[in-house]
């Protein structure tokens, strides 16, 4: 709350007058929900109510709690950690688990790691407890009752045997239980009985007593995916202009291009991470319809990318490190040319074409028309974003879609460029004969005389599906005396109880 209201260096503003809590409405009352370290000197504590609290300390300054803005914070300070290891957790409303195994030597060793952390948190205006130890309930426990204490692996059951009850994790109910019969520390819980202790105070307690202690694993789960391949780069000055940061994709990328060299893949997915100073952390995608590796296509989609969201890039004090990840990997064929040098074009540059304007305006700027087995138009066309439709397809060719015509040769069916996404109802005044096509119609308010048909075209429902109540359409392809081309049908079919009617269905080039 104070960091937000002064900023980073609230700790040392001259307005840091008043102690600071913050409330919460508990059965009709409010009460301290949290309170700054100056509160904490004037003996309140969390849960007292705000009128006792008032009425021993007039002056404090009481805030009403936001628990919304509160997880906010919490996840924001989770993607500024991912900077020491992607494995990173949120624990509760006021906690972090870091698995920093194999990460530590990165950073001078697990000493140097914490002290960076610490200090990093401190100068951004915040007061942390951090702990490392070999399982997670030990490391939550060093963390708030040992901050800044590293265990070695081993000496956890010396570690808990002094620290109250409140370091296994457990309830408060079964808290209050145990020290009602006597039993205030871990080391009291330890050396009794086990089978006792699980018949009267359940297995959750025994269950958090083996997970500090290691006998117990505890898995933890990172709240966003591991990427495939991560490259990185520090810096001491830190950047703050976009044109160094596109430079800088292109290094990364020529770095990251040996990697999926190596694997012999490319990547579907890259997110580019940018490390402000002061703990903000801005994450950039983009995506591949095939899967790509050169720095200059890399630096190209980011450039669009990077241009789309524009002032929205807040570099503030500027960024300390940039990452660059693949998200997600596929198999990359590579293809030989010719003695030439040519390679034959198989829709690398339209795909190239295809994400760089996806980057700019988005996924469903560029559309495809699917193929799926059905005769009928709506369902045997659908449009789909360009990048999805190429990952389902892969490198295969687009298959055609063609109608036999009985004793003919096969041909491409004759379909119109434009498909509406639903059938418009046209007025059709006349027809030559009841089953032939219009000789004039009307459509949007404006009327359409008939110079050429061509039809007709029949479409019977599909009988195996669940909804194969549409009637029979009769396609008709007409052409206006303006030479303008619409492909039309009449659903259902004439008879002494019903009157088909006509819908406008598509438009030809």
């Amino acid at each position: 709350m104070l960091r937000r209201r002064l900023g980073r260096s609230w700790r040392s503003s001259p307005q840091l007058a008043k102690p600071l809590v913050t409330s919460h409405r508990e059965s009709n009352t409010q009460r301290i929900a949290g309170l700054d370290a100056r509160a904490e000197t004037l003996r309140l504590r969390p849960g007292m109510g705000i009128a006792e609290a008032r009425a021993m300390h007039p002056d404090i300054d009481v805030v009403e709690a936001d628990p919304e803005a509160d997880r906010r914070l919490l996840e924001g300070l989770a993607d500024w950690c991912d900077r020491y290891t992607p494995l990173v957790a949120i624990d509760g409303e006021n906690g972090l688990f870091l698995d920093i195994t194999g990460c530590a030597h990165l950073f001078g060793g697990e000493k140097a790691l914490l002290a960076d952390l610490m200090a990093r948190f401190f100068h951004q205006g915040f007061d942390v407890r951090a702990g490392l130890a070999s399982t997670p309930g030990a490391a939550w426990a060093a963390a708030r009752f040992a901050t800044g204490h590293i265990l070695a692996p081993g000496s956890e059951r010396n570690f808990f045997a002094r620290l109250p009850l409140a370091a296994l994790r457990i309830d408060a109910r079964t808290k209050a239980s145990l020290e009602s019969v006597g039993l205030r520390t871990v080391g009291a819980i330890m050396d009794g009985p086990r089978a006792p202790l699980v018949r009267r105070f359940g297995t959750e307690l025994i269950e958090r007593l083996d997970q500090a202690l290691g006998r117990l694993d505890e898995a933890i789960s990172p709240r966003l995916p591991v990427a495939a391949l991560s490259v990185e780069r520090h810096f001491a000055d830190p950047l703050s202009l976009i044109d160094d940061i596109e430079r800088l994709i292109g290094l990364l990328a020529a770095t990251l291009k040996v990697d999926l060299e190596r694997r012999e893949e490319g990547a579907r997915a890259l997110e580019l991470l940018l490390f402000r100073v002061d703990g903000m952390v801005s994450r950039i995608t983009v995506g591949a319809s095939r899967p790509i590796r050169e720095p200059t296509l890399v630096r190209r989609l980011f450039h669009e990318r990077l241009a789309t969201l524009g002032e929205s890039i807040d570099a503030g004090y500027g960024f300390d490190l940039v990452r660059l990840s693949a998200l997600s990997t596929a198999r990359f064929d590579a293809r030989q040319g010719d003695l030439a040098g040519e390679v034959e074009d198989g829709g690398e540059e339209l795909a190239i074409f295809a994400d760089r304007i996806g980057a700019r305006l988005g996924e469903a700027a560029v559309l495809e028309p699917a193929t799926v087995e059905s005769h009928l138009p709506e369902r045997a066309a659908p449009v789909r974003p360009y990048a999805q439709e190429e990952a389902r397809k892969g490198l295969a060719g687009r298959p055609k879609r063609e109608v036999r015509q009985a004793g003919g040769r096969p041909r491409q069916a004759d379909r119109p460029i434009r498909l509406f996404r639903q059938p418009e109802p046209i007025d059709v005044p006349a027809t030559e004969i009841p089953d032939g096509p219009p000789l004039n119609f009307r459509w949007r308010r404006a009327l359409h005389r008939v110079a050429r048909a061509e039809g007709p075209e029949r479409i019977a429902p599909e009988w195996w599906r669940e909804d194969a109540d549409v009637p029979t359409r009769d396609y008709y392809r007409i052409e206006d005396a303006e030479g303008r081309r619409y492909w039309l049908y009449r659903q259902g079919l004439y008879s002494a109880k019903a009157v088909p009617r006509w819908f406008l269905h598509g438009v030809f080039a």
